[in-house]
């Protein structure tokens, strides 16, 4: 009956993950190698969100119609063949731009699609052993490894491998390729809706998602989700920005130092975020925001004093944040979706989760009025009011099986 294939599927989002992320070490090569501006860089991370977008919020209820299996066989050839149109960079800046676009589609297909069908692969007849969270860590544990492994190995590729335009993409497809043929062995789990109801059915209403404005959504996951990522931004996009002049020619060994960091630490917080969870959620989620504050607080040191120890050490404490909230952010929303939108607010989820993202260049953009300092200060004021809102928000709903009413 195809038991325990979810290694097989969460493979695969491995792979995307990896994909997804090998591009942000090699964005100070592109700036000093490829002698692109600083506008175009950001205009290369644009195209991957605008590839991303889509892919989270059309790819989950595309799934429903049409199946998991097919639609992660999709995003995971295109995560491969993004690869490939990326490493003809070289040829132009079409090619860069192109491949971006194809490389979010790919995430957001694996994130939305590839978590929902982990969960389901991780549970009844597919495998009965498992508990009730073991979907939401295998996911969570297969995207972090890929985001981390990817940016490490593209990374040290770049600082001291052959071709550095060409070697990291290459490496991706001969990771992605075992994994799209392993998906051929994974059984479907939720097989798509028959031609007659999907006439019935049409694509604008499946792409709603009622369970997005349940008051549990609202109140604990939306003010918790774009710290996710944004603990991810502010660790490896913004630390190493602030002490570029002190490690100088290792600007690119340093910033692929702390994607490893952060992004180590958040799978090996992921036993932890296993222990905390039990039936609820309340505690990982204050410890997961508890540990973000601290996190701000470290950068806001790191950007006065300009210390690259500092920013170091503030890394895993980020890493950990993101870890622990991102699994118990998944939790939260397989207990609040019902069977027909999981793949839907798992793909709203993280669309949330994404916005995170856009710290790095909001700071920026703030940068010319205002020190970096004062900037991560008033994100750490930010992050400590979140705590208070979620802690005052699980109180009043409860964190038990109460807190979940339809």
């Amino acid at each position: 009956m195809g038991a325990k294939r979810w290694w097989l599927a969460a493979a695969a989002m491995f792979g995307c993950g990896w994909g997804g992320n090998q591009f942000t070490p090699l964005l100070l090569m592109y700036r000093q190698a490829g002698g692109y501006s600083e506008v175009t860089v950001d205009a290369f991370l644009a195209a991957y969100v605008l590839g991303l977008v889509p892919g989270l919020l059309v790819g989950g209820p595309l799934s429903d119609r049409h199946g998991r299996k097919p639609l992660m066989l999709i995003g995971t050839a295109l995560s491969a063949l993004a690869s490939a149109v990326l490493a003809a960079g070289v040829a132009g800046e079409a090619f860069i731009y192109a491949g971006r676009l194809l490389t979010g589609v790919g995430v957001g297909i694996a994130m939305a699609v590839g978590t929902s069908w982990v969960k389901e692969l991780s549970e009844g007849r597919h495998d009965p052993a498992a508990d009730a969270g073991a979907g939401a860590r295998r996911a969570s544990l297969a995207l972090t490894a890929g985001f981390g492994l990817g940016a490490g190995v593209a990374g040290v590729l770049a600082q001291w491998g052959p071709w550095p335009m060409v070697t990291p993409y290459a490496v991706h497809v001969a990771v992605v390729l075992p994994a799209l043929a392993g998906l051929l062995r994974v059984p479907e789990t939720r097989p798509g809706t028959g031609r007659a109801e999907r006439r019935r059915r049409s694509l604008r209403s499946d792409l709603r998602v009622p369970s997005a404005g349940h008051r549990r959504f609202l109140w604990v996951v939306v003010p918790t989700a774009p710290w996710v990522f944004g603990a991810a931004g502010i660790a490896y996009a913004v630390t190493p920005q602030l002490v570029a002049e002190r490690v100088g020619r290792w600007g690119l060994a340093y910033a692929t130092l702390l994607t490893v960091l952060t992004l180590g630490a958040g799978v090996l917080v992921q036993p932890l975020a296993r222990r905390l969870c039990g039936r609820s959620t309340a505690r990982p989620l204050l410890t997961a925001m508890a540990l973000m504050t601290a996190g701000m607080a470290v950068s806001a040191s790191t950007a006065a004093v300009r210390s690259p120890w500092l920013g170091s050490a503030g890394a895993p404490l980020l890493g950990a944040a993101y870890g622990i909230a991102v699994v118990s952010g998944l939790l939260e929303v397989q207990r609040i979706a019902t069977p027909e939108d999981l793949a839907g607010l798992t793909g709203v989820y993280y669309a949330l989760t994404y916005t995170g993202f856009l710290t790095p260049a909001v700071l920026a953009a703030l940068s010319a009025v205002t020190s970096y300092t004062a900037m991560l200060a008033a994100v750490t004021l930010l992050a400590s009011g979140c705590l208070a809102l979620i802690a005052v928000a699980l109180r009043v709903q409860g964190s038990g099986s109460e807190a979940y009413p339809a």
